[in-house]
């Protein structure tokens, strides 16, 4: 099932995200070990809509679309914003400092999520 919505371009990254979890045993337990938490992603587009994913990697180690019960951080940012983001153009800091990432829960957290998105950009080439 792909988690790409045609109105987030974007989206694309989370079944890049999802296929590097999925492909290596040993890294998906690697990364819920490492991450330990439930990332949830709110993306804008520009045409004001927002839509939401979110990894697990407290325990499956997944992305599913849709906000999770439980998220231990959330990320809001536009879709293109999404995009440099995950394709490794631009740092999640420069962004949440520049005020186009805005971030609830723990902030700590956050920065666990940069080492899986790196992963994904390696493996599916984003």
């Amino acid at each position: 099932m792909s988690l790409k919505s045609d109105a987030f371009p974007s989206s694309s990254a989370f079944d890049a995200i999802n296929s590097s979890l999925q492909s290596d045993d040993a890294e998906r337990k690697d990364a819920v070990k490492k991450g330990n938490a439930v990332f949830a992603f709110t993306l804008k587009n520009k045409g004001g809509a927002t839509e939401s994913w979110h990894i697990d990697l407290k325990q499956k180690g997944e992305v599913c679309k849709g906000e999770p019960e439980k998220a231990d951080v959330t990320l809001s940012l536009s879709d293109d914003d999404f995009g440099r983001l995950a394709s490794g153009k631009i740092q999640a800091q420069r962004l949440f400092m520049s005020g186009k990432l805005k971030i609830k829960g723990d902030i700590m957290k956050a920065t666990k999520m940069e080492p899986v998105l790196k992963r994904a950009q390696t493996k599916a080439k984003l």
